[in-house]
């Protein structure tokens, strides 16, 4: 089975590098590593051909945001499944995509479990997302898996459809709970950290940022889940959240 990997990336190079060097020592040799870059400025293309590895693939041209570079990389993968990796994240340890692979083996949708990280040196670990079990009514619950490290069969990214441009923080959400609701899908959740997520993006940059996503998110399930004006989810996934949080100074940005 052959994997590929999606990284959107502009103006990355302080960060590419550990992203790319995670996915280049992964034991797993069926894969494909597609970066999208959106016409960065900086080294970021540079140090990715620098790898002159076959396993790689670039796209350099003009977007319009992070999810617009990943319908992008949905209409460009080449492999039999995809999934996405952040250009300032990480794999955690080598055999993730062996993992992904021996689950996808026997299911449509893997995912597994990730740390949120201070950063790629230190990897002090700042909240840990568990995952766990997807089942009935789970995102009703305020359950949901973490983008980076969730992988689907070419059929159930076909089926599911790209990306919905008008959310602007929470499309990855939007996307998953779409593709979780297709009928007969076999689901098989992972046990293990599949990747280190390096705080400070535009999801986690501060409170405000967690308010535009819960309300996005929200509006996913009313369009979808047919949610009322305000449902429970809204409260349950900030408490899984805060549930979650090793350093709570350092996650607000104490």
């Amino acid at each position: 089975m052959r994997i590929s990997v999606v990284t959107v990336c502009y103006n990355s190079e302080a960060t590419v590098r550990d992203t790319v060097e995670s996915f280049l020592t992964q034991t797993w040799s069926d894969k494909e590593l597609l970066v999208v870059d959106g016409l960065s400025t900086d080294r970021t293309v540079e140090i990715v051909r620098s790898y002159g590895s076959q396993d790689i693939r670039i796209i350099s041209e003009r977007d319009v945001g992070v999810f617009d570079a990943m319908n992008k990389g949905l209409r460009n993968f080449a492999g039999d499944a995809v999934g996405f990796l952040n250009s300032d994240d990480t794999f955690h340890d080598p055999d993730v995509l062996s993992a992904v692979a021996e689950g996808l083996a026997g299911a449509d949708v893997v995912y597994g479990d990730l740390l949120m990280v201070t950063d790629h040196r230190s990897k002090e670990v700042v909240r840990e997302w568990r995952a766990g079990p997807f089942g009935a009514r789970a995102f009703q619950r305020g359950w949901q898996p973490p983008h980076p490290g969730f992988f689907v069969r070419r059929g159930v990214a076909a089926a599911t459809g790209e990306f919905d441009l008008s959310y602007k923080t929470a499309s990855d959400y939007d996307w998953m709970l779409r593709a979780l609701s297709l009928p007969d899908l076999r689901v098989r959740y992972i046990p293990r950290v599949l990747a280190d997520f390096q705080m400070g993006g535009v999801s986690t940059r501060d409170w405000q940022a967690t308010l535009r996503g819960t309300m996005e998110t929200l509006r996913s399930r009313r369009r979808h889940l047919k949610a009322p004006a305000i449902d429970a989810a809204v409260f349950l996934r900030l408490i899984r959240r805060i549930g979650q949080i090793r350093k709570l100074s350092k996650y607000y940005g104490g």
